[in-house]
Parts: structure tokens; sequence; C-alpha cells
């Protein structure tokens, strides 16, 4: 069986009604058969997790778990993965559920981990951009990932992307219950966790589109949140390579 079959797409949600049918529509469309759909919905008042049910109901692989309340992003891949595990997939995508990560890149970061661990759909490799940012956003961007690598000592070009493909067998030989860190933390810290365990990371460049619907989830607080992780880590590991 190869890697990329069967494989489950994890898209956590909050508030995405305007956009989560269509990305399940187009996902299909350029999957088929060979991926499922785990939308994790942390209560969304805007009936989100009604929506998946219909599209549950209507035929197509897709599952549905309800959390009460917000309770980040982390925390949602987390429990995604370990839902994964349980039923025997072999591969894992994060996808964000607002149409900045176009659907029809799923079968080249699926494909991406046939010889690795790890795909990150990149922004910043030869091919990657960015669409509708400021310069601001921009900015913040390139200069987290340009810390994280000089500080975590990897070569990860864009460590913060949350669109990216895993072997299951690589998050299998992870301790799921030690991951305390929750959005663009939580991205460097798995790029982290697969890179000290020896594993392979690869980027594919992507075009990532700034969401039309709805508001950015980013915030000051998981800004600071990455900046104080990502120095702790470094100086962790630059301690442990010391010994």
């Amino acid at each position: 069986m190869s890697v990329t079959e069967p494989a489950l797409v994890i898209v956590p949600t909050y508030n995405e009604v305007d956009t989560i049918e269509e990305v399940a529509q187009r996902l299909f469309a350029a999957c088929g058969s060979a991926v499922s759909l785990l939308v994790i919905d942390d209560g969304s008042p805007d009936g989100t997790a009604e929506v998946v049910r219909n599209m549950s109901e209507a035929g197509r692989s897709i599952h549905l778990i309800e959390r009460a309340g917000k309770q980040g992003l982390g925390t949602a891949y987390v429990a995604g993965f370990r839902w994964a595990i349980e039923r025997g997939f072999t591969a894992v995508v994060e996808m964000d559920a607002d149409l900045s990560h176009d659907p029809a890149d799923v079968p080249r970061l699926l494909a991406a981990i046939e010889s690795a661990d790890l795909a990150i759909g990149s922004r910043y490799v030869p091919g990657g951009r960015t669409e509708n940012w400021s310069r601001t956003r921009r900015w913040l961007s390139l200069a987290g990932n340009i810390y994280a690598r000089t500080w975590l000592g990897f070569r990860v070009m864009d460590s913060t992307s949350g669109f990216r493909a895993y072997r299951v067998s690589a998050l299998g030989a992870e301790d799921l219950d030690s991951v305390g860190s929750s959005g663009y933390a939580f991205q460097i810290e798995m790029a982290r966790r697969v890179h000290l365990d020896g594993g392979t990371i690869a980027e594919v460049p992507i075009t990532f589109v700034e969401r039309v619907q709805g508001r950015s989830k980013m915030s000051r607080r998981i800004v600071l949140e990455a900046i104080v992780k990502v120095t702790r880590w470094g100086v962790h590991d630059r301690f442990t390579r010391s010994r």
C-alpha cells in the first residue's frame, strides 16, 4: 500500500460556515476517494458543524469532532493525529478551512511524503508565494521563519506554514501528550520534533492566498508565544548538544 492511501485531511474550524463546504468539494475533486476529511470544530456559533454533518450524510468520507468552545489549533491537530493513528491512516494532512490553502495542492504534498516524513507547503522556496498580504504581514512571517532557523538549526524555509503532510509513522513516534503549543508555535514545534528525531523534511512550493471571508485568527499572543518558545527550545537544544 502506498503511504498516501489512505490519507486523512484534518481541518480545524471556528466560524467557517462560508467556506467549509467549498473546501470539501475542492478537496474531493482533487483527491477523490484517496482521502478522508476530518473537521474538528470548536463550538462555532455560526453553524459550521451543522454544515459538516449535512455533508457527511451525503455519502462522502467526512467526519466531525465537535469540541466545547475554542481550545486552540494545536490541541485540535493533536486530537486529529490521535484519531488518524487509532484508525490506521498512513498519512495526515493539515489544512486551513478558509481557502488560503488550495485543496488542489494536497496530492503534491502527499506525493512528497513518499520520500519524506514531513512535507511542508512552503511560501518561501522557489515557486512559492503569498497573495494579498501587506508588507508588514509578509515581513513578520519571514522574520519569524529566519528566527526559527537561527535558533533551531534546521534549514526549513517555512516552518510556520500550516499546510503540510506527515507520515503517520513519524507522528506515532512522538509523545503527543507533551505537545503544548498552538498557532505558529505548534507548527514550528512539530517541524523541530521531526528534525530532532532524524526525520526528513521536504518543502513543496505553494501559493498562500489571504482569506477573503471572516477574520484572521493570528494575534499578538500567538506571535509572542512563538518567540518565547523558539528561544526556549533553541537554548535547550544548544545546551543538550554541548553536553
